[in-house]
């Protein structure tokens, strides 16, 4: 936080400066040589003083070294549980003494990761924790009060009055455009109160939904006017073929028709033809025996015309 208040300094913006609480003093009561308690354990360490502490056990810790040797040895082992448990140690460490003490090693874990640190942006998540014991419903007054003292107000404090540093591409139109009150512009930035950024989120938000929605309204649009002329392309041809089917039906019941009307025509007109040909035959026998009967008749009757003029002229002649 204090990075952040000089920060702002850097920017001349209109600031009012808040006192933090630095650490800074336990960092070099731990660290700070020649007073420090680590460097005072490795001190008593490397004479085999016997010092008592007010934390038991910081000796006893502190000697629980591992030889550079057989660091080495089980770093390199092929297991890979072995391994991990114990990484090669830095260059710069296994040149400086032959054997490493847990408080050096440690210092120079945390001289890396302040390392790492400055290098990057790191975002702290500050909580309390409520008791010592890890369970659940259990908060302690005191532990709790003190994780506060230690820093977490002051950190408050500063994120509720301060402002937050945004990319400089965040130009002052947009910022006018959503009618922010409160801001400053820096140097080289543009700072927001606290809550601003959160409001430029929603506007952002509320502008990416309204895209959104007609990004999806296009979308569903395209997919449905596809889908329709999709549907439309296969129901023409659904049509196209079911006509066809029902077209050559047509024309097939439609011959089927013709043909039973023709056959029905010439069943009827053989039929006919038939009975005319019976009935023309029995007519023409009829009429033959008929014929036959009256010429017949007609022969005896001219024959006994015949006979009776003879017969006339015979008794005539005799007369």
């Amino acid at each position: 936080m204090v990075m952040e208040q000089e920060e702002y300094t850097k920017e001349q913006i209109d600031w009012s400066y808040i006192e933090f609480v630095d650490n800074q003093d336990i960092l070099d009561l731990i660290e700070k040589k020649p007073g420090g308690i680590l460097a005072l354990l490795d001190e008593a360490w490397y004479v085999d003083l016997f010092v008592t502490y007010q934390t038991e056990f910081f000796l006893d810790k502190n000697k629980d070294y591992v030889v550079a040797e057989q660091q080495a040895l089980l770093s390199a082992s092929k297991c890979t549980f072995v391994s991990n448990l114990f990484p090669p140690l830095a260059e710069e460490s296994s040149k400086t003494s032959k054997f490493s003490s847990i408080g050096s090693r440690f210092k120079s874990q945390l001289t890396q990761l302040l390392e790492t640190l400055s290098h990057t942006e790191p975002h702290y998540i500050r909580c309390v924790k409520p008791n010592n014991l890890l369970k659940p419903s259990i908060f302690e007054n005191q532990n709790i009060l003190q994780q506060l003292r230690c820093g977490v107000i002051s950190i408050v404090l500063i994120r509720i009055s301060s402002y937050s540093d945004d990319d400089i591409k965040t130009s002052k139109l947009l910022i006018e455009k959503a009618n922010l009150q409160g801001y400053q512009i820096g140097k080289t930035k543009v700072f927001l109160r606290a809550g601003q950024m959160a409001e430029l989120d929603a506007r952002r938000s509320e502008v990416l939904g309204r895209s959104a929605s007609k990004v999806q309204r296009k979308f569903l649009t395209h997919s449905a006017q596809k889908k329709y002329n999709s549907l439309k392309q296969s129901s023409i041809h659904i049509q196209a073929v079911c006509r066809g089917q029902i077209g050559r039906n047509r024309y097939e019941n439609r011959r089927r028709d013709v043909a039973s009307v023709k056959l029905q025509k010439d069943g009827r007109m053989f039929i006919k033809r038939k009975a005319y040909k019976t009935l023309s035959a029995s007519a023409i026998n009829i009429q033959s025996a008929i014929r036959g009967m009256a010429a017949r008749n007609e022969y005896r009757n001219k024959k006994t015309e015949d006979a009776a003029i003879i017969l006339q002229d015979i008794i005539l002649s005799k007369i």
